[in-house]
């Protein structure tokens, strides 16, 4: 009668031949989500007409410098978020994974009056306004933004000066984005990377991907 293999010696090959590369491989992939690039699938329109519901965005994660895996230690800071950059961040709030537009930076004061923008006193640059839609300059970056005036929402606020190490964030769609308005400035260790395009969108009603959305750049 022969003896049966011991539990220990038959979980041992299992161990080393199968769990521990495929255990290796998954630290691998979230090691470089961590700290690499990323992902970020967008729920709702705040970011209206650039970024639309149901868009995966690429999130660069080396755009302003290197974390610690799993952690906001940074190991080196080589570029600081830039007014009209699109950044995935953390909010202050509740750690809620967000995306916005930077519209003022550290010693920036910002101000809103009946939804134009000043920054440090001086009004922002829009042009072909209309009661929905305008295009808003930032530094070297002009972009669409949206208006809802249907909605109420905060459409005066400040002026407020940002903070040493912070930033203040504003969605696109100006009247429909809960944005740094009203949960405050955003500390750089919340910044998670920067974004500049779409890798591939999906509708959310048809579940069928946006083909005219796939690897499309974002202003």
């Amino acid at each position: 009668m022969s003896k049966r293999t011991p539990l220990r010696k038959r979980l041992v090959p299992l161990l080393k031949e199968q769990i521990a590369p495929l255990a290796l491989m998954v630290l691998l992939l979230t090691s470089f989500r961590s700290a690499i690039a990323d992902w970020n699938i967008v729920p709702s329109g705040s970011m209206n007409p650039n970024i639309v519901e149901g868009d995966r965005i690429f999130v660069n994660k080396l755009a302003y410098g290197l974390k610690v895996p799993y952690t906001t230690w940074h190991l080196a800071h080589w570029s600081e978020p830039k007014r009209g950059e699109i950044v995935v961040f953390n909010s202050p709030v509740d750690g809620t994974r967000l995306v916005k537009r930077v519209v003022a930076v550290p010693g920036d004061v910002v101000a809103l009056v009946n939804d134009r923008l000043f920054i440090n006193n001086t009004p922002v640059v829009y042009s072909s306004l209309t009661p929905s839609f305008g295009m808003e300059t930032l530094d070297q970056s002009t972009h669409p933004i949206m208006f809802l005036p249907r909605l109420p929402a905060m459409r005066d606020f400040g002026p407020v000066t940002v903070p040493a190490g912070s930033y203040f964030m504003m969605g696109d769609n100006r009247d429909n984005s809960a944005d740094s308005r009203y949960f405050g400035f955003v500390p750089r260790d919340n910044v998670l990377g920067r974004s500049s395009s779409v890798l591939v969108s999906i509708d959310p009603n048809s579940h069928l991907p946006r083909l005219n959305r796939t690897l499309k750049s974002l202003p």
